[in-house]
């Protein structure tokens, strides 16, 4: 396989997370530690924070195809087809096992194809646990969607979404075929496609978006959209609430969010973490509903789409920042990051080179928190004070005008 470089800040390729910075920061730390540091990965395990909620975490996956979707790269007579992945506050889940961060054909795949394939015999777990059933509270739970990067996955910014899941929200990932790597119930391993025919533009994702919700309001009805059949959790179906919808998004996954708000009135309110926002088709219209975003290297002071964007939101909005913080800074890399530098000895600059000089701990609290304050205002009507203006426990969190 072939890999796009993580270099450029115009460019609509950037990739997610591990691969992407193991590419673009790690090939002389790891070369420099030498062969025996190889031997160790088998018996290391990964972990990600455990969420900060009330609640235990459950998650599924779904096997999605949108039939109103031709998909002539996989042939005639054939559709969209996506996995998605629902993440929902569960009870007794000891019983049942936690979720891999990538099914291991994925990462398998995901980690040779940035030259790293000897890191996959490592471990990588979350706090979700498969088939868990629901926890039910007499109330439907609000939902959020998530779109990934370019040439990434639908995992990459589980810290977030399993915190999310923890205090009350169903979140339902997306893996955005032909731009992701993900694998398919009968086994197929999907990888990003590296054609410019393919349907990966933010309008190609925003249309994914939108036809998940579609399937979120299939099980607020009771129906599994589940093309196989497969048996969901217990509690699951019908206890999703259609009217109280958000969606978020990382970098073209932000510009898509953008672009399925404009076009759906379902999605209550959006969160973009540094999208570039490259409009295609171009932005046109004005949206009215609440928008944040997390700004790091797609500031509106240094790129005008991002600019005339916010000049089109006649909403509540916001535009945060934290201080330190690069591209890649607003996701799980934050948590994962110091153990790979950690397992490798590199040095703090190293470490620096790949996730900024926002420091790790602070960073996975931000990213806990913020996302949870602006939905839990825009959905849940729960206004705390997080987001009225700079934080004593965020300090690094500035607020831009």
């Amino acid at each position: 396989m072939t890999t796009t470089p993580f270099i450029s800040r115009k460019g609509m390729t950037r990739r997610s997370m591990l691969g992407a910075a193991l590419a673009a920061g790690a090939a002389v730390p790891l070369a420099a530690v030498g062969g025996p540091a190889w031997a160790e990965p088998a018996a290391t395990r990964f972990m990600l924070p455990v969420p900060t909620g009330p609640h235990p975490v459950g998650t599924v996956q779904l096997h999605l195809v949108d039939r109103s979707r031709p998909d002539d790269i996989a042939g005639p007579g054939r559709f969209r087809e996506l996995m998605a992945t629902v993440w929902y506050p569960a009870r007794d889940v000891q019983r049942y096992p936690v979720a891999p961060w990538m099914p291991a054909g994925a990462l398998q795949a995901f980690l040779a194809d940035a030259g790293f394939g000897a890191l996959t015999p490592l471990e990588l777990l979350t706090a979700g646990h498969v088939g868990a059933p629901m926890r039910r509270s007499g109330r439907r739970l609000p939902v959020v969607v998530f779109s990934h990067g370019a040439h990434s996955h639908q995992g990459d910014h589980t810290v977030m979404v399993q915190e999310l899941a923890s205090h009350g929200y169903a979140a339902v990932t997306v893996a955005h075929q032909y731009d992701t790597y993900t694998e398919f119930p009968d086994g197929r391993i999907a990888v990003p496609l590296r054609d410019r025919q393919a349907p990966t533009l933010p309008g190609d994702f925003a249309a994914d978006l939108r036809f998940v919700l579609d399937c979120v309001e299939q099980l607020a009805a009771g129906c599994n959209p589940d093309v196989d059949h497969r048996e969901l959790p217990a509690g699951l179906l019908g206890s999703l609430d259609p009217r109280r919808m958000g969606a978020f998004g990382w970098s073209k996954g932000g510009t898509a969010t953008a672009c399925a708000m404009l076009a759906d009135e379902r999605i209550r309110a959006g969160l973009s973490l540094d999208g570039p926002m490259q409009m295609n088709p171009p932005l046109a219209g004005d949206l009215d509903r609440p928008f944040m975003m997390m700004s790091a290297a797609f500031t509106r002071a240094t790129d005008p789409e991002a600019a005339a964007f916010w000049s089109h939101l006649r909403g509540w909005r916001l535009d945060i920042q934290a201080q330190g913080a690069v591209h890649v800074s607003y996701g799980d890399n934050e948590a994962l990051f110091p153990q790979v530098a950690k397992l490798f000895g590199w040095s703090a600059q190293q470490l620096q080179e790949v996730i900024g000089t926002l420091d790790p701990d602070q960073g996975v609290k931000i990213q806990q928190a913020y996302p949870l304050a602006f939905f839990d205002e825009h959905l849940r009507h729960r206004r705390g004070h997080l987001l009225d203006g700079p934080s004593p426990a965020f300090p690094a969190v500035t607020f831009l005008p």
